[in-house]
């Protein structure tokens, strides 16, 4: 039987700060569900009610389209390694963009990657864990993101990513958009 409660615990903690890999899941009220795995050093845990994560510019902005529509976020932590334990962490949460106010002091908390898009805020309201057995014990060859990914948005330069943003982040693949600038804020 798992556990179920309304904080991070310092073993849960420490579980999650191990972890090379997390996958957010995010949801419109309509449309599709959107699953991502995320990696880097993109996630810090600031106390046992609240998370933020770092997310670098990809093929697509889902997360924060949805989380302007409707806040709720799910994090999930798999052990692929070790003894097996599946974290589900859920809650609301905040997209801030480089243009906030807040993003200076929480961007320094994270290594500074080219291609850096925008950062989630969490507020926890349940974490559960399930055994996690059936997911297969794996490891870790390479962090693609540090090898290809970043050094690729290194190369383009900023307004080379500012371009890619037009081209590729504006809105979701339901058409909502995701405010990744002034002029692209739903009204």
């Amino acid at each position: 039987m798992g556990i179920e409660t309304n904080q991070l615990t310092r073993t849960f903690t420490a579980f999650i700060e191990r972890q090379k890999v997390f996958f957010v899941a995010t949801a419109a009220a309509d449309g599709r569900v959107n699953m991502s795995p995320k990696g880097l050093d993109s996630l810090k845990v600031i106390n046992n009610q609240q998370i933020v994560w770092l997310s670098v510019t990809g093929s697509g902005n889902e997360t924060a389209a949805h989380i302007q529509q409707n806040p709720r976020m799910t994090l999930m932590f798999c052990a692929f390694e070790g003894d097996h334990l599946t974290l589900r962490v859920y809650g609301t949460a905040r997209v801030v963009h480089a243009r906030d106010a807040e993003w200076d002091d929480l961007y320094c908390l994270f290594p500074d990657y080219a291609g850096a898009r925008n950062i989630f805020k969490l507020n926890i309201d349940l974490v559960t864990t399930s055994c996690g057995s059936g997911v297969p014990e794996m490891t870790i060859v390479r962090t693609r993101a540090e090898t290809d990914l970043v050094p690729w948005y290194e190369k383009m330069g900023e307004s080379g990513v500012e371009q890619f943003w037009r081209k590729k982040n504006l809105t979701s693949l339901d058409g909502l958009p995701t405010g990744i600038f002034e002029d692209n804020i739903e009204s």
